[in-house]
């Protein structure tokens, strides 16, 4: 499983060859979540504060999480992605 960000305590990463639609997974301590990339859906329980910042680094981040979608499904690294400053 790639980690492709991390920040604040949390970390993002994808899985090679994951089931559809895109999307990524966020960990938190004992939290975990599935984020929908386009949509951001939220599958599973964060905390509010963390939840907050996964979401906004969705927002700016989601072409590169696209990018990074598409070289999983390949089995291909994906690129790292800036953290949430």
């Amino acid at each position: 499983m790639p980690i492709i960000s991390s920040f604040l305590g949390i970390v993002i990463a994808m899985y090679w060859d994951d089931h559809l639609p895109p999307h990524f997974h966020a960990k938190y301590g004992e939290y975990e979540i599935i984020v929908h990339i386009l949509t951001g859906i939220v599958e599973g329980t964060f905390p509010k504060r963390a939840l907050r910042h996964v979401l906004e680094w969705q927002e700016i981040h989601q072409k590169e999480l696209m990018e990074d979608w598409e070289l999983c499904r390949k089995q291909e690294k994906p690129k790292p992605i800036d953290p949430l400053e």
